[in-house]
C-alpha cells in the first residue's frame, strides 16, 4: 500500500496579496491539488504568483459530499493543500471537517500559518489580557440575547466578526451590555479602504450608528475597565506592602489579601506576575 500524502492547511491573504508567506507559496507549488472555498478567488491568488495547480471546491455547502473523494486522494498518496477565501482554514472558516477526517485516516496534517483577521486586529488593538475568539454572533432571537448577556460577565479580551449590515445594531447591543469596555472596529482589514474606530464602546457605537459600512468587520473588545482597575489596585498594594514589610511570596500575598478582602489565590497570581517582571522578590 502506498504511503499517504499530506494535508497542508495553508493560510492565505485576507486582503493585501503581499500577506502570504514564502513557505505558503512553496507548498502551493508543490502539492498535487488545492481544495478551496471559491475556485475563482483562489485562481486569482495563485495566478498572481504564477502557480498552476488543479483546484477543487470545498466549502460549507458541499464539504460532506466532497470529503470521501479528498480523503481517498490523500490515502492514495496525493498531497493536498486546503485554503479558504481569506485567512486561515478552520478559524471561523471551513476546514475542520476535512482536518478531523484526515487525522482519523492516518493522513499527516501540517499547518502553514499566516493571516487571520482576528489575530491581525488584536495586534493593533493595544488591549492586554487573555483572549477569547467568538467568530460570528448568533443572528437573532433569544439565543442571541442570552449569548451576549453571558459575554458581559467574560473577563477576557473578546474578538468577533460581524457583517456590515449588522454592525450598528450589534454595537448598540454590546454598548448596552458592556458600557465599561473599549472597542476596536476594523473594516476591510489590510485592504485599500481599510478604516478603524477605537474608543469607549458606547462612543464608537454612537459614531457608527447610521453610517454606511461596506466590507466585513472585525471587532476587538477590551477587558472590563473595572477588572483592569482592580488588578492595578492589587498590584500597587502588593508593591507597597513589599516595600514596607519586606515580605515575599505567599506571606506577602496573604497579608495583602487580608487588607483588601480578596481571595488569596487572586492576589498571589498578581504577585507571581509582578515577580516574573522583576518588580518584587
Amino acid at each position: 500500500m502506498a504511503a499517504p500524502g499530506r494535508l497542508a492547511i495553508v493560510a492565505t491573504p485576507i486582503g493585501n496579496l503581499e500577506d502570504i508567506t514564502l513557505r505558503a507559496l512553496r507548498v502551493l507549488k508543490e502539492v498535487d491539488r488545492i481544495a478551496c472555498e471559491d475556485t475563482r478567488r483562489t485562481l486569482r491568488l495563485i495566478s498572481h504568483y504564477g502557480i498552476q495547480k488543479p483546484l477543487v471546491s470545498f466549502h460549507a455547502h458541499n464539504q460532506a459530499a466532497r470529503l470521501p473523494e479528498l480523503i481517498s486522494r490523500l490515502k492514495a498518496g496525493e498531497n493536498l493543500a486546503l485554503v479558504c477565501d481569506a485567512g486561515t482554514p478552520g478559524f471561523s472558516d471551513p476546514g475542520t471537517l476535512l482536518v478531523a477526517a484526515a487525522w482519523e485516516a492516518g493522513v499527516p496534517v501540517e499547518a502553514v500559518p499566516g493571516p487571520a483577521a482576528g489575530v491581525a486586529a488584536l495586534s493593533i488593538s493595544g488591549f492586554p489580557g487573555d483572549v477569547t475568539f467568538l467568530g460570528f454572533l448568533p443572528r437573532r432571537g433569544g439565543k442571541r440575547r442570552e449569548f451576549m448577556s453571558r459575554l458581559a460577565a467574560e473577563d477576557r479580551v473578546l474578538i468577533l466578526y460581524e457583517s456590515p449590515r449588522r454592525l450598528a445594531p450589534t454595537l448598540a447591543e454590546l454598548a448596552e451590555l458592556m458600557p465599561d469596555r473599549q472597542v476596536l472596529v476594523v473594516r476591510e482589514l489590510t485592504k485599500l479602504f481599510e478604516e478603524r474606530w477605537r474608543g469607549p464602546l458606547p462612543e464608537v457605537a454612537a459614531t457608527l450608528q447610521g453610517k454606511d459600512i461596506k466590507g466585513e468587520c472585525t471587532l476587538v473588545l477590551s477587558r472590563p475597565a473595572g477588572k483592569i482597575r482592580q488588578e492595578t489596585d492589587v498590584a500597587e498594594a502588593i508593591l507597597a506592602a513589599a516595600r514596607e514589610s519586606g515580605l515575599t511570596g505567599r506571606r506577602l500575598a496573604e497579608q495583602v489579601a487580608s487588607e483588601l478582602g480578596l481571595p488569596r489565590r487572586q492576589v498571589y497570581q498578581t504577585y507571581l506576575e509582578l515577580k516574573s517582571r522583576g518588580q518584587v522578590g
